[in-house]
């Protein structure tokens, strides 16, 4: 296990105006489980970085055929999703194959993520939905578990129904603590997220992908639709699909919100977890470039595709630059038997969901 603690600073001018601090979990899946528990820098909530985990049960318990769902819906069930007229496309098929309308959804009215999305349906003069919500396509993918099962769909986001029920059963497999003994909160959109060590997320998603690799049917399913369709669990712009993309699918990226982000290499045993600390989302594409260097899990090539996210400018409203977004490694440990491919990056380090 290496935990890496780094400054990601803010500059104006030649001087540091403001200064994120951000912490980096990289861990295999393999090793045993360790407790930071009482460890305030490294117990964060899981936020949206957990929803592949919770669109598992949709493969495993026969959803996906049930509805006829296919990779473009599963990437929308793991989706924090921009509101594009794609992203909506597929979520509004979910609803249509479950012959329900965006109202079910628990998930409240939200302007699109994506801006030019956004400035249309302005334009246009149309307010923005449920389905709008960057968290539809998890909803809609409940509510389908729900339907599926027989369960009365009212209530699917206590943690007391059986939907959220099963989600629970499902996490067991993947982490190192039983699920119920975390405390939980609400996220954003209405639904419980557990308060977990960083370590704990790190390996969750090392499991994940080395499963997948092994051939678990769920795990396939989830990491091949996130890896091959980018676009649909996220948008433009956002960390996890230029990650994604600027890798050619080598990393399955995942963000959450107040500055949380989980990857893993489909390659090999390593799974990764950033969290900033104050929940800067500028800070988070900087932070995690980073981490994926100091820990070698990225190669040069790959870096350099990546350079618009690990050191971006700041602009005022005459669009000229005044300063810089960059990150900064305070402390590293080293990553016991770590072994990176021909052509890994070693040293130093964005933007984030």
């Amino acid at each position: 296990m290496s935990a890496i603690t780094l400054a990601v600073e803010v500059t104006r001018g030649q001087s540091v105006e403001s200064v994120h601090r951000a912490v980096g979990v990289v861990c295999s899946g393999t090793e045993g489980a360790e407790s930071c528990v009482g460890d305030p820098i490294l117990l964060t909530f899981w936020r949206s970085a957990m929803k592949p985990f919770q669109t598992l049960p949709l493969i495993e318990d026969g959803v996906v055929e049930a509805f006829d769902f296919g990779m473009e819906e599963i990437a929308l069930a793991c989706a924090s999703h921009g509101g594009t007229d794609a992203h909506v496309e597929v979520v509004g098929r979910m609803l249509g194959a479950l012959r329900i309308d965006s109202e079910a959804l628990h998930c409240g009215a939200q302007a699109p993520f994506d801006p030019d999305s956004a400035f249309r349906l302005r334009c246009a003069g149309r307010e923005p939905g449920r389905i709008h919500n960057n968290c539809s396509g998890k909803h809609a993918g409940m509510l389908a578990l729900a339907r599926h099962h027989g369960w009365d769909a009212d209530g699917y986001w206590r943690l007391d129904h059986p939907v959220q029920g099963r989600i629970l059963t499902a996490l067991k497999p993947w982490m190192d603590i039983d699920p119920e003994a975390h405390e939980w909160a609400l996220d954003g959109c209405g639904v419980p997220t557990p308060r977990l060590p960083l370590r704990e997320m790190a390996r969750a998603y090392a499991r994940l992908v080395s499963s997948a690799r092994d051939g678990r049917p769920d795990a396939a399913a989830v990491v091949r639709a996130m890896t091959e369709r980018p676009d649909l669990t996220s948008s433009p712009g956002r960390a996890p699909l230029v990650l994604m993309e600027a890798t050619d699918g080598r990393l399955l990226a995942k963000e959450g919100a107040e500055g949380v982000l989980c990857l893993a290499s489909i390659e090999d045993d390593w799974g990764m977890a950033v969290k900033v600390e104050d929940g800067g989302l500028r800070a988070v594409g900087p932070a995690v470039v980073a981490v994926l260097e100091e820990a070698d899990m990225i190669t040069k090539s790959e870096s350099r595709a990546l350079e618009a996210l690990q050191d971006y400018p700041i602009r005022n409203t005459l669009g000229a630059e005044v300063g810089r977004v960059r990150a900064r490694v305070t402390a590293s440990e080293g990553i016991p038997g770590r072994t990176g491919g021909s052509e890994r990056a070693a040293g130093g380090g964005e933007q984030g969901p």
